[in-house]
C-alpha cells in the first residue's frame, strides 16, 4: 500500500471516521481537507439500492446544478447548415457536421459534449465505438439529441449534466470545483440527491440511498448521512 505524504495524512485526519456528515458539513470539510495547487473537482459518489443489470432498476437522468459544474464545458454541435447560427449564437465551442464527423473517425473527441438533431444521428451509428467508450455519443434521454439546438447548449453550459448508475449500483457525478463556496457545493450536491430520489424505480426494493461519499482531486473521501437527505 502506498505511504501516504503529510499532507494526506493531515486530511485523514480532519475525518472523524466514527461519524457520517450531513451534507453541509462534508462540503465544508472538503473544501478543508484539499490541499492540491490546482481548483480540484468536488465529486458525489451514491450507492443506490438496485441491481443495474436489470432495465426496470436502470437509473439514469440528468440534472441541471444550480451552481454549475465550475468546468468550461466545451460543446460540439452536429447539426445542419440551417442550425449552425442558432448553435453558435448559444455558445456551442464548435459546430459542423461532416468535417467534424471526419475528425472523429480520424480519432477527434476534445470535446465534452456533443450535441445534435434526430436527422443527423444516422450518420453517428457507426462512430458508437468511438464515441460510446467515451460517454460522447449523444442520446434523447439527456436532451443531447434534438430540434431545440440553443437550448440544449445553453442548459449544458449552465450545469447540467447527465449521469448513470454504474454496474456496481453507484452513481459518481462532478459537483463543482473545491474554489466554489460550501453553500454552493450543498447546494449542487442536494439538487442532485434529490434526482436521484426522484428518480428511484418502483422494483427497487429495501433501502434505497445506501451510502453516499463527497471528496475532491485526491483528497480522502468524506461519509455523508443517507438518513439527512431522503
Amino acid at each position: 500500500m502506498a505511504r501516504l505524504t503529510k499532507k494526506q495524512k493531515e486530511a485523514v485526519a480532519k475525518i472523524d471516521r466514527s461519524k457520517v456528515y450531513t451534507v453541509a458539513e462534508a462540503s465544508q470539510l472538503v473544501k478543508d481537507i484539499t490541499n492540491v495547487k490546482f481548483d480540484a473537482s468536488v465529486d458525489l459518489a451514491v450507492r443506490l439500492g438496485v441491481d443495474p443489470r436489470k432495465a426496470n432498476q436502470m437509473v439514469r437522468g440528468v440534472v441541471t446544478l444550480p451552481h454549475g459544474t465550475g468546468k468550461d464545458v466545451k460543446v460540439l454541435a452536429l447539426v445542419t447548415p440551417d442550425k449552425e447560427q442558432e448553435a453558435k449564437d448559444a455558445g456551442a465551442d464548435y459546430v459542423g457536421l461532416d468535417e467534424y464527423l471526419q475528425k472523429i473517425k480520424d480519432g477527434w473527441t476534445d470535446v465534452d459534449v456533443i450535441i445534435t438533431m434526430p436527422s443527423v444521428m444516422g450518420k453517428l451509428g457507426p462512430l458508437g465505438r468511438i464515441l460510446g467508450p467515451r460517454g460522447l455519443m449523444p442520446n434523447p434521454k439527456t436532451g443531447t439529441v434534438t430540434m431545440d439546438v440553443a437550448k440544449a447548449v445553453e442548459e449544458v453550459k449552465a450545469g447540467k449534466i447527465d449521469f448513470k448508475v454504474d454496474k456496481t449500483g453507484i452513481v459518481h457525478a462532478s459537483i463543482g470545483k473545491a474554489s466554489f463556496s460550501a453553500d454552493k457545493i450543498a447546494g449542487n450536491a442536494n439538487e442532485l440527491i434529490q434526482t436521484l430520489i426522484k428518480l428511484k424505480p418502483t422494483a427497487a426494493k429495501g433501502t434505497y440511498i445506501k451510502s453516499i461519499y463527497m471528496s475532491s482531486t485526491m483528497s480522502p473521501s468524506v461519509p455523508v448521512d443517507p438518513k439527512a437527505v431522503s
